[in-house]
C-alpha cells in the first residue's frame, strides 16, 4: 500500500503542477501577446488530468492533506504548488515565469496574482495559512508584489511523500519509537488508557486537554505517553524542558514548527521536566507549552498550572511490590526458579520501575547464567543499592557498615529492641502487603527510630550494626545542614534527600534532630508557622517513607512531646556504668592488636563513654606502633590525658594508678 500510494501521489503532484505551468504559461503568452497559448492544455484538460490522478490514489495525496490540515484556499495550495514547482523542475522557472530580468529563479506574488484563478491580496497576509504556519517563506523585495517567494524545505520533502523530521527541530526533538520491549506494567497501563480516553475516547472535546504526567516515576511516563499516543495512532516526540530556547522569538518559531510537524504527521509532543525535580519546570517549558496547539503532555513531578490550556493530571506512579515482583521474574527469566522467594524482598526493599529493574536483572544474569540462586540473589541486591548511591552521595555522607553485633555493649534490653528495629525492616513487605496493614491506610507505614543519649554512646555505632545486619546503605544527613532560613528551602533540601533514598531503601541517619524538632512555641509570626511547616513535612516523609529513617539527639529533654509520639522506637542510650566500660575496652581493639598487660578493671575507671574510649584505643595505639612495642597501660595513660585535655576535662595519673 505504502509503495503504491508513493507513486500515486508522485503522478498526482506532477498532474497538479502541470496544471499550474499551464495556468502560468497561457498567463505569459498572453501577457507577451504570442499566439502559442492556445497549443497548451486548456484548464478543463488540466483538471481532467488531475482527476484522473486523483483516482488511482489509495489514500488522500499529500497536497490535498496538507491544505486541509492547513485550511488552505484554492488560491493559497496553487500558489504553494507553484514555488514547490520551481524546486522540484529546474525547468519550471523557464517555462512558467517568463523573463523577469533580475535573474531570480522564484516567483513573485504578483505573478500569482495575475495568472492563477481565485486570486486574492490576502494570502500574503501574515496571518493566513501560507506565512503563519511558514510553507513559504519571503525574499527580498522592493514591493511585495515583488517579493520571490520560496516553498520551505520541509513542505517540498512533505508533498512528494518523504517522512523527515524539520532540520531546525534536529537536535532538540527526539522521537519515541515504542513504548519499549514488553507489554507495560498493569499500573503504567491503566495510565495510558486513560490518557487515550481523554485525548481520543467517546467523551474527548476538542481543543485536547494538556496531559500532566506527575509523580516520581521518572522513566515510566515516556512508555505511557508511547502507548498512549500508539493507541490513538499519533506518533509521539520528547523534548528536554532545560533545552528549550529562552528567548520569546527564538520560542515562537519553535511552537509553530511544532504545531506544523504536529498537523503534517499526526503526532503529540512530551515536555520532559523530570530532570528539574527539585524547583518548578522552567519558564521556558511553561511558556512553550501554553503557546502550542498541538496535543501535548508534560512529564514532572508535579502538576503546573497553564493560562489558556485545560489540563489533566495523572498520577505515574511505580507499581506496588506484587508488580514489582512480577517484573523482577520477567527480567531475570527461567533464573527466577532459582531465587527461591528472594525477589519478594528485593520489590520490598527497592523502589525501582519497570525500565530499571530490566536493566538490572537482565545485566545480573547475564554476567552468570547458571549462578546458584544465593549467589545470584546476592548480586541482584547489591547491584539495587549501587543503582541509587551515586544520588545518594551527592546528598549526604555514606557510611561503610562494618560494625556487628559484638561492638555493641549495652544492656540486653536495648540489644533486643534495636534487632525489633530489623525485624521490622525485614518483615514490613509481608505484614504491610501479604497479610493487609497497609490496605487499612497508609498513614504510620514508615519505620522511624530515634536514637537519643550523650555524644559517644553508640547511636551511630548502632545504626552501623542494622545497616550491615540488612545489607543495606547507610547516610548520614546533618539537620543543621539542612534546615534554611529561607521559607521552602528546608522542605526542599528534606524532598531532595528523601527522593534520592526511596529507589535504593537506604537508612537514613539524621544527626541533630533537635535543630528541627525542638518544642514548639506559639505561632507569633510567619518564621514561627513556617517552623510547624518544616517539622509536619518531614514526620509526613518519614511516615511514608518505605525506608528505615533514624534521628539522633543527645537533647531528647528538648524534643516536642507531639514529635515523639509520631517515632515508632525511642531508644535511650545510656552512659556506660563501670562494668561496660570494662567490656567496650576488652572489644575495643582488633584481634591483630599486640596488647601487653592492659588492665580492664583499672581502664574501666576512665569515666568516658564508648566513643571517646576508640579515640583514646587508637592514639595508643599509634603510640605504640611508633614505639615498636605492643599496646601497654603506659600508652593508653598518654592518650588518654590527651582525650581528657581535648574534652577539657581535670586529668590526673592517678585514674590508672593501681590500687
Amino acid at each position: 500500500m505504502a509503495t503504491d500510494w508513493t507513486e500515486a501521489n508522485r503522478l498526482y503532484l506532477m498532474r497538479s503542477l502541470g496544471r499550474v505551468r499551464n495556468a502560468m504559461r497561457r498567463a505569459v503568452e498572453s501577457e507577451s501577446g504570442g499566439v502559442g497559448a492556445e497549443n497548451f492544455p486548456t484548464a478543463e484538460d488540466d483538471e481532467r488530468a488531475v482527476l484522473e490522478a486523483a483516482v488511482a490514489l489509495p489514500a488522500p495525496s499529500a497536497i490535498e492533506t496538507l491544505a486541509a490540515a492547513f485550511g488552505l484556499l484554492p488560491f493559497e495550495r496553487d500558489v504553494l504548488l507553484l514555488c514547490a514547482g520551481v524546486e522540484l523542475d529546474s525547468r519550471f522557472a523557464a517555462e512558467c515565469l517568463g523573463g523577469r530580468g533580475d535573474g531570480s529563479p522564484f516567483p513573485t506574488f504578483g505573478q500569482a496574482m495575475a495568472a492563477l484563478p481565485d486570486s486574492h491580496w490576502s494570502a500574503l497576509a501574515p496571518t493566513a495559512p501560507l506565512r503563519r504556519w511558514r510553507l513559504i517563506e519571503l525574499g527580498d523585495g522592493v514591493a511585495l508584489s515583488r517579493t520571490p517567494l520560496r516553498i520551505d524545505e520541509r513542505i517540498v520533502h512533505y508533498l512528494t511523500g518523504i517522512p523527515c523530521l524539520d532540520q531546525r527541530l534536529h537536535g532538540l526533538l527526539t522521537p519515541v519509537i515504542s513504548p519499549g520491549p514488553g507489554p507495560l506494567p498493569p499500573s503504567l497501563a491503566a495510565v495510558a488508557r486513560r490518557a487515550a480516553g481523554l485525548w481520543g475516547g467517546p467523551a474527548a472535546v476538542p481543543p485536547p486537554p494538556v496531559l500532566l504526567l506527575c509523580g516520581e516515576a521518572e522513566s515510566g511516563k515516556r512508555p505511557v505517553a508511547a502507548a498512549a499516543c500508539a493507541s490513538l495512532d499519533l506518533g509521539l516526540y520528547a523534548v528536554r524542558a532545560d533545552d528549550l530556547p529562552a528567548a520569546p522569538s527564538d520560542r515562537e518559531t519553535l511552537a509553530t514548527l511544532c504545531d506544523r510537524e504536529s498537523r503534517l504527521e499526526g503526532c503529540a509532543l512530551l515536555i520532559e521536566c523530570d530532570h528539574d525535580a527539585d524547583g518548578p519546570p522552567p519558564r521556558p517549558a511553561i511558556a512553550l507549552a501554553e503557546r502550542l496547539e498541538a496535543p501535548l503532555l508534560i512529564a514532572g513531578r508535579d502538576p503546573v498550572r497553564l493560562r489558556g490550556r485545560p489540563t489533566v493530571r495523572l498520577d505515574v506512579n511505580r507499581g506496588d511490590a506484587r508488580e514489582q515482583r512480577d517484573l523482577w521474574a520477567g527480567a531475570v527469566g527461567p533464573a527466577a526458579d532459582r531465587l527461591d522467594g528472594r525477589l519478594d524482598g528485593l520489590a520490598a526493599q527497592f523502589d525501582l520501575d519497570a525500565e530499571r529493574i530490566q536493566s538490572v536483572g537482565a545485566s545480573v544474569v547475564a554476567e552468570d547464567p547458571l549462578a546458584p540462586g544465593d549467589a545470584l540473589g546476592a548480586r541482584l541486591w547489591d547491584a539495587c543499592r549501587a543503582r541509587a548511591q551515586p544520588r545518594m552521595d551527592s546528598l549526604a555522607q555514606r557510611i561503610e557498615p562494618v560494625a556487628t553485633w559484638h561492638d555493641l555493649v549495652l544492656p540486653e534490653h536495648l540489644l533486643d529492641l534495636l534487632r525489633e528495629i530489623a525485624v521490622h525492616v525485614r518483615q514490613r513487605s509481608k505484614v504491610y502487603g501479604a497479610w493487609g496493614f497497609a490496605a487499612r491506610g497508609s498513614r504510620g507505614l514508615g519505620i522511624s527510630a530515634l536514637f537519643a543519649g550523650a555524644s559517644g554512646t553508640g547511636k551511630t555505632l548502632a545504626a552501623e550494626v542494622i545497616a550491615r545486619e540488612l545489607r543495606l546503605d547507610l547516610y548520614r544527613i546533618d539537620l543543621s545542614q539542612v534546615v534554611s532560613k529561607y521559607i521552602g528551602e528546608t522542605e526542599k533540601n528534606l524532598r531532595r534527600v528523601f527522593d534520592a533514598a526511596e529507589e535504593g531503601g537506604a537508612i537514613l541517619l539524621f544527626d541533630e534532630a533537635d535543630a528541627l524538632f525542638g518544642k514548639r512555641t506559639e505561632v507569633k509570626d510567619s518564621h514561627d508557622r513556617h517552623a510547624n511547616i518544616e517539622v509536619s513535612y518531614l514526620l509526613q516523609r518519614m511516615e511514608c517513607y518505605r525506608g528505615l529513617a533514624i534521628l539522633t539527639t543527645n537533647k531528647k529533654n528538648d524534643l516536642d512531646p507531639a514529635f515523639l509520639r509520631r517515632i515508632r522506637f525511642v531508644v535511650q542510650f545510656p552512659f556506660p556504668d563501670a562494668a561496660q566500660r570494662a567490656e567496650i575496652w576488652q572489644r575495643i581493639f582488633p584481634d591483630d592488636t599486640p596488647r601487653d598487660g592492659l588492665d580492664y578493671d583499672r581502664l574501666s575507671r576512665l569515666n568516658v563513654p564508648g566513643g571517646n574510649i576508640r579515640n583514646i584505643a587508637l592514639h595508643a595505639a599509634f603510640h605504640a606502633a611508633e614505639s615498636g612495642e605492643p599496646v601497654r597501660m603506659e600508652h593508653i595513660r598518654r592518650a588518654a590525658e590527651t582525650e581528657f585535655t581535648k574534652l577539657e576535662r581535670s586529668w590526673s595519673d592517678e585514674i590508672l594508678t593501681a590500687p
